[in-house]
């Protein structure tokens, strides 16, 4: 329930505080004293959007403040989940500086517009004459028809499979779309693959093959050098072996006398051996490198190869080919998982349509069985304000897809005349009569929305005398289960009101201001006649007024 409303440099507003009750509030005024500003600075507690135009004085922030009673109402969750201090007595606050900066605040902390809005929209329904066109719009009905049939649960189930199938099928139209992407390059991918797995290629075999390459190519001129090394150090009474091994024989005599021929003998040894053993390898190496054109020609092929895809891939070693090569396959092994994900996806996907679709069929069903009795109430209720002759028709069909609210379209057909024809509201329903059903409309749903208090802005637009009174009666019906503050000019339905307020402007010298009163008995009796009669209040106006409240 809105408890208290403070209002500060908004409009016409210099400062203005009010508290409210439960029960059924009138709010009357003359046309342009600010009926309207009240409505816009609750607009801004529940989170419309404003700018600097709306300060009074453009020197200093404007502030719209509101208590709200919200015990009773099972607000803890969304409080929680927004990280606010949950307290019975809730305070949201909004600051509009004069660069046109806004701040909200819910409970001294400061939150996100769309945050005010989540929550305020649980607190208050704000009904304007410009919201009789919601009667209108398909998805306005289909809400009204769902209120009504208490259909929130299900419709809350329903929305949660909703998003997971919306979910799954976003993943799998995107798993799709890479599949097709993938499947444009997979014949590249494959060919490339192809040529890299069929050279065969094995890690350091370019350096080796260069290395074998080398030798072979000057196979004749190692042999020739070899032969020749071989020759001088082994081959005759002069080489080099044989001179070290006499000089070793020679040197080890000494040693008996000589101290310094021990070391020399020992390294002559050494040398003796280096040399044997240098001697053998040269010839084993001459025997090992042979003339090999085969050959020559497998390995100049073999790095043909090597050379020519590496030029084609921009890299310069066997390594980074490999790892070309590597990276393809798994290019095409991901396109061959894409395809079995597409499988699972569509599986789940298939899975989700089915819950989804027999939970719409369960949402069908109920607004089905439930449709006759709110067609009976629209017809009685509309009865009882002057139009006995009113048919109304809730038209439900089915849509070829899911939508969030299931897989229904609803349209309200109406006639007011007794051999009219069942049409579309929008195409049959004067101003007046629009007030009525959507007040009718507005009264069958509010209980099951559960909302603590709802403001209505002239719904009697376009009505007069006995409706009047009836309209009165089913709002004062309202507020027994809700707190209903309703904006009229009509006298019919002020004295029908638990409390009064009158808004009404002041002019000085330098400003117009719009200030806010509650009425006592007495002036509310002198506003009603007022509403009666005029600015001359005559003395049956006067006792028109008081027969009013009486009733």
């Amino acid at each position: 329930m809105l408890s208290s409303l403070r209002i500060k440099n908004y409009a016409l507003i210099r400062e203005l505080e009010v508290d409210l009750s439960s029960g059924f509030s009138i709010i009357t005024g003359e046309t342009g004293a600010g009926k309207s500003i009240l409505l816009g600075a609750l607009g801004l507690i529940l989170g419309q959007r404003a700018d600097s135009s709306v300060l009074k004085d453009k020197g200093i922030q404007c502030v719209v403040e509101a208590n709200f009673n919200i015990e009773g109402l099972a607000l803890e969750d969304i409080f929680l989940a927004n990280d606010l201090d949950y307290d019975q007595q809730t305070i949201f606050r909004r600051e509009i500086n004069p660069a046109g900066k806004s701040r909200a605040f819910i409970n001294d902390t400061p939150v996100m517009l769309k945050v005010m809005q989540d929550i305020g929209c649980r607190l208050v329904d704000i009904h304007s004459q410009n919201q009789n066109l919601e009667l209108n719009d398909h998805s306005f009905q289909l809400m009204v028809l769902d209120i009504y049939a208490g259909n929130q649960e299900l419709l809350k189930q329903y929305k949660l499979t909703y998003q997971e199938y919306r979910s799954v099928a976003a993943a799998l139209q995107e798993a799709k779309s890479a599949v097709e992407k993938s499947k444009a390059d997979l014949d590249y991918y494959l060919f490339q693959f192809d040529q890299l797995d069929k050279a065969l290629l094995v890690e350091n075999e370019q350096t080796e093959h260069e290395q074998e390459l080398a030798i072979l190519t000057h196979a004749e001129e190692i042999k020739a050098g070899l032969s020749n090394v071989a020759e001088l150090l082994n081959r005759d009474e002069g080489s080099a072996v044989n001179q070290a091994k006499t000089a070793l024989g020679l040197i080890s005599k000494m040693s008996a006398y000589l101290p310094e021929a021990t070391g020399l003998a020992d390294r002559l040894q050494s040398l003796y051996i280096d040399l044997k053993d240098i001697a053998q390898e040269v010839s084993w190496i001459v025997e090992k490198v042979e003339l090999d054109p085969a050959k020559v020609n497998y390995l100049n092929e073999r790095l043909d190869l090597i050379y020519t895809l590496q030029q084609k891939h921009h890299v310069d070693s066997v390594e980074q080919l490999i790892a070309i090569r590597n990276g393809l396959s798994l290019k095409i092994e991901a396109v061959s998982s894409n395809e079995e994900e597409i499988l699972l996806l569509t599986k789940v996907r298939d899975q989700k349509y089915q819950h989804l679709t027999e939970q719409a069929s369960v949402l069908r069903a109920k607004r089905i069985s439930i449709s006759e009795e709110l067609e009976s109430s629209v017809v009685r209720q509309l009865s009882l304000l002057g139009m006995p002759n009113s048919k109304f028709k809730v038209d439900i069909s089915s849509t070829d897809e899911p939508t969030v609210r299931g897989m229904d379209s609803v349209n309200f057909l109406f006639t007011a005349n007794k051999n009219g024809l069942l049409c579309e509201i929008s195409k049959v329903v004067s101003g007046g009569e629009m007030s009525r059903l959507m007040l009718v409309i507005k009264a069958l749903i509010s209980a099951s929305k559960a909302l603590p208090t709802i403001v209505f802005d002239e719904i009697d637009a376009g009505v007069s005398g006995d409706i009047a009174e009836r309209m009165g009666l089913i709002l004062k019906e309202i507020s027994k289960d809700m707190q209903v503050i309703n904006i009229t000019h009509l006298p019919q339905i002020a004295a029908k009101g638990d409390h009064h307020f009158r808004v009404f402007k002041q002019d000085s010298a330098h400003e117009t201001t719009t200030s806010l009163k509650r009425l006592t008995p007495s002036e509310r009796v002198e506003e009603l006649a007022k509403m009666l009669s005029g600015e001359s209040i005559t003395a049956a106006a006067i006792l028109n007024a008081e027969e009013l409240l009486k009733s």
